[in-house]
Formats: structure tokens, C-alpha cells, sequence
């Protein structure tokens, strides 16, 4: 399966991955709060998940908004990722990511995990400590359908087990094929090309899931909402 602190599917488990992972660029995130929701809205969970967060942030607000889109661009190795979301379809995992976006925890944060598997072909980000073990110190539900699946550009969060979401997230860089088990909350609007560079140079191991090879940062994120 594919998991939030420390694992993808259970065949590709992956063990903590610190020393590849060095080097982050420099560029600060918005730290701006989300204004309020103003219209209809949705009341969310964000209780803790008794770990200390791995870099200090607060749970996000309660209510969500449930209408219109977000759209965040993640600045990685060179490149712009674009990720547009509807919160109609998952307010509380927009929410979450939105808030943490603006909070700045995502910036200057490696990407720890690349895998490229016939069924499996994903970019592994959201740990600020780079080892597959971080999280923002609260869990939320899953927000997941029978037909979720999981193309190319897809986003979504990955987890350690039902109801487990945090920070970590994937971004599918290739057509993959996993059960409805993972939120998907994103779609990838621009920068594919980014993964695509990064994907094929492949992982630390020169297997099919390990650290990437050349190490992936978050150097800057931008949130529109």
C-alpha cells in the first residue's frame, strides 16, 4: 500500500532515506493564513496524531470552504509544478494542503521517495526531515471514491492506512495503477516535464524506488486561492 511516513505499496517499502537528500534551495514560501471561508463550508477533523511535528505548524481551522479551486506551484530542481485543486470534491485534504502551503511548511523540503514500476510511477514529497517518517502532527480522513484513479499528473496523499493523511503526497509522473485507497486532490496543470526530467534519471539504488539520484527540493511554493 501506499503510505504516508514511511511506505508506497507494501511490495515497495521503503526504509528511511536521509543522506541523499541534503541539499534544499533557499527561497521562502508565503506565510499569509488563508482567509476564512466566506461561503458554504465544511466541518473538517484535523485531530493529532500524537507524533511532534516535523517542522513546527498548527492544525488548520475546522470549517473548509467547499466551493471553488486552489492552486498551488511547487518550485523544484529548476522547475514550476502547477497543481490545480477542487475543493468541492475534497475540501478537507485542499484545505489541509492550502494551509500547510501557506504556511510555509513545505518550503526548502526534499522529496524523498521516486519510484518507476510497471504499476507504480510516483514522485514522493511532503517530510520535511527527508527520511519518510514526518508528518505536520495531525491526521484527517481519507476523502476517496470507488473511481479515484491514478494517472499521469495525478495528486495525491499518501497515507498509513485508512484515515491516516498528514503532509506526505505523491505526484504520479506516469499512468499508475493503485487501489482507491489515496485521496487525490490535485491535478498537475504545468511542469510535467519537470517530473519527467527528474524521473528519468532514476533513483539512488538504480532500482525502482529509492531516493531520486539527483536530490529533489521544494525551494519555493506559491498558493492562489
Amino acid at each position: 500500500m501506499l503510505t504516508r511516513f514511511r511506505h508506497l505499496p507494501a511490495v515497495l517499502f521503503l526504509a528511511p532515506l536521509i543522506a541523499a537528500l541534503a541539499g534544499c534551495a533557499s527561497t521562502d514560501a508565503p506565510a499569509a493564513a488563508p482567509s476564512s471561508p466566506t461561503g458554504p463550508s465544511t466541518t473538517c477533523s484535523y485531530p493529532t496524531d500524537g507524533e511532534t511535528p516535523a517542522k513546527p505548524v498548527d492544525p488548520p481551522a475546522a470549517q473548509e470552504p467547499e466551493t471553488g479551486t486552489a492552486t498551488v506551484e511547487l518550485t523544484m530542481n529548476g522547475g514550476v509544478v502547477t497543481i490545480s485543486m477542487d475543493r468541492s470534491a475534497v475540501p478537507c485534504t485542499v484545505g489541509s494542503f492550502v494551509h500547510l502551503a501557506h504556511a510555509g511548511y513545505y518550503t526548502n523540503t526534499p522529496c524523498h521517495r521516486l519510484t518507476a514500476s510497471p504499476t507504480l510511477s510516483v514522485l514522493q514529497c511532503g517530510d520535511p526531515t527527508g527520511t519518510g517518517g514526518g508528518g505536520p502532527g495531525y491526521s484527517f480522513a481519507d476523502e476517496t471514491d470507488p473511481g479515484m484513479a491514478y494517472p499521469a499528473g495525478t495528486v495525491a496523499m499518501a497515507n498509513a492506512g485508512p484515515d491516516t493523511n498528514g503532509s506526505q503526497f505523491f505526484l504520479v509522473h506516469a499512468d499508475s495503477s493503485l487501489p482507491p485507497s489515496y485521496t487525490v486532490f490535485g491535478t498537475v496543470t504545468g511542469g510535467m516535464d519537470v517530473l519527467t526530467r527528474i524521473a528519468q534519471k532514476g533513483t539512488d539504488s538504480g532500482g525502482p524506488d529509492g531516493a531520486p539520484a539527483e536530490p529533489v527540493a521544494i525551494s519555493a511554493v506559491t498558493v492562489t486561492d
